[in-house]
Order: structure tokens, then sequence, then C-alpha cells
């Protein structure tokens, strides 16, 4: 089995953690030595807030100077291993044009962001790195799903804007098993999509969660409702992003819930 240690944000208390402090850069390199991997998903929630000038600032800082902090404590140690978070923002809009990881950036705000984010990851050297864009990933206790959940219960959901625009998801189990499968293959570095190999529109995503919990789904949400409640995030509910997993794919991983319906089936048991 493997032993886990947790990067803390204040004094470790317990074997198994290690301080950080990623506002100025610094990390127990002590308490780190002798790891073999190290995994950096931290960044602040772009749903969370409405995107004013601060947040935005938050959104990117956040995830530059954590993993700045994280990547030059990597270059130090030199664990075999640093799997670093990023997203499928990467890409901007896509419309129905379907990309992979070795497709353009975007010119958006998030595309930016996953731009120097990854930027930051490159600091570990020759550490072999790992940058996983990540998709929509589907959990019932948080996420879209979990804000959606309750609605369609109610038989409140619907379609997002017009319901045609693509939707990347992966399931929370296929992420876990995807970065342990990424952790074991020592091939496998640059970027990744953490997404499953089935992107669907939101109208068929929403058709299907609404089958799934056996409700009509009647209560399309207009986009200009949604720009109104969400500001400057709008653009990542009612944008399109179709995302393939074609490193995954290649190197032979299978994927548990490759196709929507089963999977929102047994998220939404």
């Amino acid at each position: 089995g493997h032993t886990v240690q947790r990067l803390v944000r204040r004094s470790a208390v317990a074997p198994d953690e290690i301080s950080w402090d990623p506002a100025t850069g610094t990390v127990d390199l002590t308490a780190l030595e002798g790891v073999n991997a190290v995994i950096h998903l931290a960044g602040a929630g772009v749903g969370d807030h409405r995107w004013t000038s601060k947040y935005r600032a938050e959104i990117l800082n956040s995830r530059l100077l954590g993993t700045t902090a994280i990547a030059n404590a990597v270059k130090e140690v030199k664990p075999q291993t640093f799997i670093s978070a990023s997203a499928i923002g990467f890409y901007g809009e896509t419309g129905n044009r379907a990309v992979t990881e070795s497709d353009r950036p975007g010119d958006d705000f998030l595309a930016a962001v996953c731009r120097e984010w990854e930027a930051a990851a490159d600091l570990a050297g020759d550490v072999r790195t790992v940058k996983i864009r990540t998709g929509l990933v589907l959990d019932p206790t948080g996420g879209a799903l979990g804000r959606m959940l309750p609605l369609f219960r109610f038989g409140l959901g619907g379609k997002l804007g017009n319901g045609k625009q693509w939707w990347s998801w992966i399931t929370l189990h296929d992420q876990l098993r995807a970065i342990q499968f990424l952790l074991e293959n020592n091939e496998i570095s640059g970027p990744v999509n953490l997404t499953a190999p089935n992107p669907v529109t939101n109208q068929e995503f929403t058709s299907a969660l609404a089958r799934a919990l056996r409700r009509p789904a009647l209560f399309p949400a207009p986009a200009f409702a949604l720009k109104l409640a969400l500001g400057g995030f709008s653009t990542e509910i009612l944008g399109s992003k179709k995302v393939l997993p074609a490193v995954l794919q290649d190197a032979g991983f299978t994927f548990e819930f490759p196709h929507i319906g089963p999977a929102l089936d047994a998220l939404a048991d």
C-alpha cells in the first residue's frame, strides 16, 4: 500500500502532516524528503463567487503561488513524479470541435489562468511532471452535480441556456482511478485530459439526470438569467468544451463510467 502525507497550511501536528505556506512560498523540505510522488490540486474554486476583479485575482494567484511553491520544493527533493492540477479551461471555447492534449490553448480568462498554472508546474525541472486537465467532476456531494440534484429531485431542473453546449465530464471515481494510473505509469508526462471519452451536450446531460431521478426536466434556465445570477462564471456554464482523453486512452486506461447515463444512474442512486 501507500502512505499518504498531507500538506497543511499551519504547523504540522501529526506524523502524516507537512507544513507549507503558499503565500510565502515555503514548504517543509525536510519532511518532504523521501516521498515518491507529490500531487498538487489546490486552488480557489472558480464557481464559488462572482468574478469580480478581486476574485479573478484570487483564482489566478491561488494557483500560481501554490504551484510555484510546490514545484520549487519538488525540484529540490526530486520525487519520482509530480502531478499538478490544471483544467480543460485551457482550451477555451471549442464549440462543436473536439480537442485533445495536442490542441492549442484558448484566449479567455480561464485559458490564460491554465497556461500560467501549467507554466508554474514546469518549475519542477527534470522531475516527471503530469498536468491533469480535469473536466466537470461528477460527485453527488458537491460541485455542479451536487448543486443540480436538489432541483432535479423536486422536478425543477432543465437545460441551461440552449442546451447545445458540450460538457466534458468525469466521475470522481474515474478521476481518482486515473490519477492512480498516472502515478504508476512512468512513461506518461505533460498534459493529460481527465474527461470521460464521451462528452455530451448540456441537454443530453440534463435529460440523463432527469431519467436517473425519474423526474421531468421542464424548467430550462435561460442564458440571460444565468448571466445575471453568475456573472463571469456563466461563460463556463454556457460555453462549449468538447474534450477527449487521448493520452489516457492511448496508454490503455479503461473508464468504469464512459457514458453519462450509467454514470448518473450510479451517482443518483
